[in-house]
């Protein structure tokens, strides 16, 4: 049993330690052995050392069962194809929280910055001054729809 925990940045590592403690409270619980893979990165970021890891190990079918705290901790878009890369090969999902506690309009705007942020490095470089400005007014209207 592999338990999937991740993080967008660095400082959200107060929710990557609440998530690792659920996935593994969780499968104590049910009598797993469980190895956690921790990640850091964007949602839509498919190339993590960790996702990448884990798509290998279930491509190697030795992964029995993949265990999320949400779905979105996977991917941000896309996890209907890693979760059919799993039923190709034996892998059963086990999705702990199946409710997000964020609105549909909150998840929205999430996702709408994210995209954003991806784009806006590409063109402008991810350190640059105009990108920062930009992602900082993007940030303030999507917090103004949630």
């Amino acid at each position: 049993t592999i338990g999937y925990a991740c993080i967008s940045n660095s400082e959200r590592t107060a929710d990557l330690d609440r998530q690792i403690m659920v996935l593994e409270a969780y499968c104590n619980n049910q009598g797993w052995l469980v190895e956690i893979i921790r990640d850091l990165g964007s949602g839509i970021n498919y190339r993590k050392r960790g996702l990448v890891r884990l798509i290998k190990m279930i491509c190697s079918e030795k992964v029995e069962r993949l265990v999320l705290t949400n779905k979105d901790r996977l991917v941000r878009f896309g996890s209907e194809l890693i979760f059919t890369i799993c039923e190709i090969f034996g892998t059963e999902i086990v999705i702990i929280n199946h409710f997000s506690e964020s609105t549909e309009e909150e998840d929205l705007g999430t996702d709408i910055l994210e995209i954003i942020k991806v784009f806006s490095a590409r063109l402008y470089g991810s350190r640059s001054q105009k990108n920062k400005k930009i992602v900082e007014k993007l940030q303030e209207a999507a917090n103004q729809i949630n």
